[in-house]
């Protein structure tokens, strides 16, 4: 079957590691897969509001299962979100706190929200995933906010991963699920509500069987995408385990290589 929909990760796969891709290229790529009816679909961890500054032109033309898929933006149109319960959410709080993450990020449909008490410069490089952010004087005040909340964003220094992976799976007993997103980074998820999650809910919608779906990724949080996908394709620069499940792989997201392959796909 010919490819009808390509689903991009971005950090470690899209964009470079200066956080930039070659936009010029992509344009006249973009414009062929609009000619040719494949839907283009971003596939991400981060915030939707983040995601959408990348591609300033063309926006509104695409998708965006963003936050791992509990928020869907379907060409500037909101399409679905997650939302933890409240008791839920303070719950996780009393759990994750215990493991002394550096930087811990509540992830709703409106906004992130962190601690006032967060380092300047953390709360710097957090603003960059999460440009719709707001600081609270406690975390727990979440609960006096008109939100609906879907997901924790959790940094720890980047060794020993596996083992707070571990960790967070004992404490957190199946209520929520981790799963890394690189560079020291866990995201815990709503169980069942990841970026394979979204892509189903899209192709049903759109009539695509998972055979016609190209997958790109790097990181744990893009395992259950690609393993859906008929087509998948493990970056260079990913995790030992997402090339395990892929069944391509290609060159780092230093080298375009998620363009190169578009293009193969295009012209195959």
């Amino acid at each position: 079957m010919s490819i009808k929909m390509i689903a991009v990760d971005m950090d470690g796969t899209f964009l470079n590691d200066q956080k930039e891709y070659n936009r010029e290229r992509f344009e006249k790529l973009f414009q062929q897969l609009k000619k040719n009816s494949i839907r283009f679909v971003v596939a991400s961890g981060n915030q939707y509001d983040q995601l959408k500054s990348f591609f300033p032109e063309n926006h509104t033309e695409m998708s965006f299962i963003s936050e791992n898929g509990a928020n869907i933006v379907v060409e500037g149109n909101d399409y679905y979100n997650a939302q933890l319960a409240m008791d839920q959410v303070l719950e996780t709080l009393k759990g994750i706190n215990a493991l002394e993450p550096t930087a811990i990020v509540i992830c709703g449909k409106r906004s992130a929200y962190v601690s006032e008490t967060m380092p300047d410069d953390v709360f710097e490089s957090v603003r960059f995933y999460y440009p719709s952010i707001k600081k609270l004087e406690r975390l727990e005040d979440i609960a006096e906010e008109n939100d609906e909340v879907f997901k924790f964003a959790l940094s720890f220094p980047n060794v020993g991963i596996d083992a707070k992976l571990a960790a967070l799976v004992e404490i957190l007993a199946g209520a929520m699920i981790p799963v890394s997103s690189g560079h020291g980074d866990i995201d815990l998820i709503i169980p069942g509500v990841h970026k394979a999650y979204g892509l189903e809910k899209l192709s049903k919608e759109w009539g695509i069987d998972p055979s016609e779906i190209a997958a790109f990724g790097d990181s744990g949080n893009d395992v259950e995408m690609l393993s859906y996908a008929g087509s998948s394709f493990a970056m260079e620069n990913a995790q030992e385990r997402v090339k395990q499940v892929a069944n391509g792989l290609i060159g780092s997201n230093n080298q375009e290589s998620v363009l190169d392959t578009i293009e193969i796909l295009l012209n195959s």
